[in-house]
């Protein structure tokens, strides 16, 4: 069996940047399953694991426009220290969760100047190219139930 579109992928990966530092691995973990075709994972690695077949392994380079996008200036904001009313002390690298017309958000403090706070929406990882180890290590069909909601259930179904 191939992976295509509908096909519930595992695989073991490797993520690292291009000074070579792992942000992101499975190794000693359960292999990682998304739905492919269903947008679970980042593009450029969904489209080159198109094809491949359990076993296979690769080795590869995935712009950040195929990743988790430009940085975008747009997401980045100056606001007032006020609203984060019930936190001791902001610093610069702490996440919060944001209520936006879009749905919830994590932004992250990029700097406090005073009682101002730039904020941050962009992924973490955006504007980054980034480098995947992958070995495939299962593929099957997926349910109904998977197809119908899109991402992949565990044994049991959908918790």
């Amino acid at each position: 069996m191939q992976i295509a579109n509908n096909k519930v992928v595992s695989i073991h990966y490797t993520l690292k940047n291009d000074a070579g530092e792992v942000l992101d691995s499975s190794e000693g973990e359960a292999p990682l399953a998304y739905l492919h075709g269903a947008r679970n994972i980042i593009p450029g690695l969904e489209r080159a694991l198109e094809g491949k077949k359990v076993g296979d392994t690769l080795e590869t380079t995935i712009e950040a426009a195929d990743a988790y996008g430009e940085i975008n200036q747009d997401m980045i904001k100056v606001v007032p220290l006020s609203l984060f009313q019930g936190v001791d002390k902001v610093e610069p690298g702490m996440q919060f969760q944001a209520e936006t017309p879009d749905g919830t958000q994590i932004i992250t403090v990029a700097a406090v100047n005073g009682d101002q706070v730039t904020i941050d929406g962009n992924h973490p990882l955006a504007g980054e190219r980034l480098h995947f180890t992958v070995e495939v290590t299962d593929i099957r069909d997926a349910t109904e139930e998977e197809l119908a909601h899109g991402h992949v259930h565990a044994e049991g179904g959908c918790h």
